[in-house]
């Protein structure tokens, strides 16, 4: 009798709870296969393994990495092939580009940049500062050529009056330009009547954005000229001589009756110098932070307004100093004399540089242009001179005008403004590096009083006239440089960015020891006066410290060192360096053969070297 299967007799037995915790869990690579391995069978990823495996490429058999190579996880990209041996590639369009390469600069343009010599060399370089020297000539080059290249992106170009056929330009008004610039322009034009403390002084800061004027009956004031919003107002209740901005617009240093003082923006005083009294001119050289003063009793003193000392108090040994002006280039000073003569002082010598007899009277006046090169001067003798300060000091051209002129200044541009009593005369040239012309003026203007100071506004097409009337801006086209530096003089910078400049500025300080007359010459060797201190010093020693010791072998062991082995050495030597000799003058005659053969076009021949 067959009895019933019981009811789920076929069915596996179940698993107590341990079992099934022990169980791992299913892996992603596996599949159902997975399911039937063995409970001790590692399931791992075969399949993936392999197909891993068969994507890698093989190496070949041959292939040899070293064993220090670095072998990078990312992808090398192939790399370019150069400018001058690649294609021109296509652009987007398909089109091809018909000027490929770097833009070539042209050469009068990139030597204007160039502060380097070549024509100058040394005569004999060691091989280490003729490196540098070639590192220094590649990168001066480099970057003058750039500078070329980027001469073509100033948006701005220098303007200029030009009359019609046959019309004199020196006939046209002030109330003629105004109507023919715009409004800004316009705007720039004004007269500030100011007659009852006139006669003013004023200067205008290095960015053109301000201005400061002081009159002689004590009246100090300072102002954006431009939105014509004032900064500071005071009375001194004192006569005020001169007025000077210091390396910024928040120092104003003013020459009173009796001492120097220095006001900030605000108008409040922060210093009193009592050492610097009785001052006539003001002058101050931003890139040395040094103020020069000239006085009554003859002395000219430099004073470091960033530490607050006296540099040097020279004497000029010519009586009063009311005539003084510096040189943008070199930062000398320029003072004028009683006896006709112009003296150039620098705070590293205790007497003048040079001396330059300009006129047979006493001189009212001295200018000097941006570049340098030209010096104007006027005289009791009612002549205005321009004079050549490139080495020749001669003078270049001579006009005699009926008061005499007063008061002097130069543009940016080369353009010489002239005061003679009320009016005004302004001469152009051919350019910036061009001398004016003193044959006809090219713009003429009659003031309400007296002219007691002139200067043009940087960056601006305006001069400054301070009168006994009060003050007066004047529009003069072509007058300055259209185009600034936005790192060295920057109209718009804001209070952050004047302060970081100052730090910037006071870090790159040129030391005042360094003002000289030619300030390339500083980065020349004294070759002369090198030899000369040797030869002083030999004779002062009684030998040459610098001449090489005779040549003493090593002491060696074993047995090496013996009389006869050291002779042998000496001899040795001595004879490495007679050869080197000999093998240096063979050269320098060969050389001289090759010279005088070319020089000659005759043709060497073989019974030359008999010829003694």
């Amino acid at each position: 009798m067959e009895m019933a299967p019981k009811p789920g007799g076929n069915v596996p037995p179940k698993k107590n709870k341990l079992q099934a915790k022990k169980k791992k869990p299913r892996r992603y690579w596996e599949g159902e296969d997975a399911a039937q391995t063995a409970a001790g069978a590692s399931p791992g990823p075969p399949q993936s393994k392999k197909r891993k495996r068969e994507l890698r490429p093989q190496k070949p058999k041959n292939t040899h990495i070293p064993k220090k190579a670095w072998i990078s996880k990312k992808p090398r990209i192939p790399k370019k092939p150069h400018r001058r041996n690649a294609e021109p590639q296509g652009s987007l369009s398909g089109a091809q580009d018909p000027f490929p390469g770097p833009c070539p600069a042209p050469v009068e343009a990139a030597q204007k940049f160039r502060r380097i010599d070549r024509a100058k060399k040394l005569l004999h370089p060691k091989s280490k500062t003729r490196s540098r020297l070639e590192v220094a000539e590649a990168e001066e080059e480099e970057t003058s050529v750039r500078a070329a290249r980027s001469e073509l992106l100033l948006a701005e170009e220098p303007g200029f009056l030009e009359g019609e056929d046959g019309e004199d330009t020196a006939k046209i008004r002030q109330a003629d330009i105004l109507e023919a610039v715009d409004i800004a322009s316009a705007a720039k034009h004004f007269d500030l009547n100011l007659w009852q403390f006139g006669p003013y002084r004023l200067n205008y800061s290095r960015t053109g954005r301000h201005l400061a004027f002081g009159g002689r009956r004590g009246h100090v004031a300072a102002l954006d000229w431009v939105t014509k919003k004032l900064l500071c107002e005071i009375n001194v209740m004192e006569a005020v001589r001169d007025i000077r901005f210091l390396h910024s617009e928040a120092l104003l240093a003013v020459a009173q009756n009796r001492w120097l003082h220095i006001y900030d923006s605000q108008g409040i005083e922060l210093h009193c110098v009592r050492r610097c009294d009785r001052i006539t001119r003001l002058e101050f050289l931003p890139f040395h932070f040094l103020l020069a003063t000239a006085s009554e009793t003859g002395f000219l003193t430099y004073l470091d307004v960033s530490v607050g000392k006296i540099v040097a108090a020279l004497n000029a040994r010519a009586g009063r100093l009311d005539v003084m002006t510096q040189n943008p280039y070199n930062a000398v000073i320029h003072l004028g004399h009683s006896n006709g003569t112009v003296s150039l002082w620098s705070p590293a010598v205790k007497e003048p540089l040079a001396k330059i007899l300009c006129h047979r009277g006493g001189v009212r006046a001295v200018a000097v242009d941006s570049t340098g090169t030209y010096m104007a001067t006027s005289g009791l003798d009612h002549q205005l001179k321009i004079f050549d300060l490139r080495g020749t000091f001669q003078p270049l051209s001579a006009r005699t005008l009926p008061q005499g002129a007063g008061h002097l200044a130069f543009s940016q541009r080369g353009l010489l403004v002239a005061g003679m009593g009320d009016v005004v005369n302004i001469w152009a040239g051919q350019g910036k590096a061009s001398p004016p012309s003193l044959e006809q003026p090219y713009l003429t203007h009659r003031l309400s009083g007296p002219v007691h100071g002139l200067q043009f506004c940087p960056f601006e097409d305006v001069l400054g006239v301070g009168h006994s009337g009060g003050i007066t801006s004047m529009l003069v086209p072509g007058a300055a440089e259209p185009n600034f530096d936005g790192l060295e003089s920057n109209p718009y910078r804001s209070r952050k960015q004047r302060q970081e400049w100052e730090v910037k500025a006071l870090l790159e300080k040129v030391p005042a020891e360094l003002i000289c007359l030619d300030p390339r010459a500083l980065a020349e060797v004294d070759v002369v006066s090198l030899e000369q201190a040797k030869k002083e010093r030999i004779e002062r020693l009684g030998y040459d410290p610098e001449a090489k010791t005779p040549f003493q072998p090593k002491p060696k062991q074993k047995g090496r060192s013996s009389t006869a082995s050291l002779v042998k050495r000496k001899r040795k030597v001595m004879g490495e360096e007679h050869r080197d000799k000999v093998r240096r003058s063979l050269e320098q005659q060969q050389q001289h053969e090759q010279k005088v053969a070319k020089a000659t076009g005759a043709r060497p021949s073989a019974l030359d070297r008999f010829v003694r």
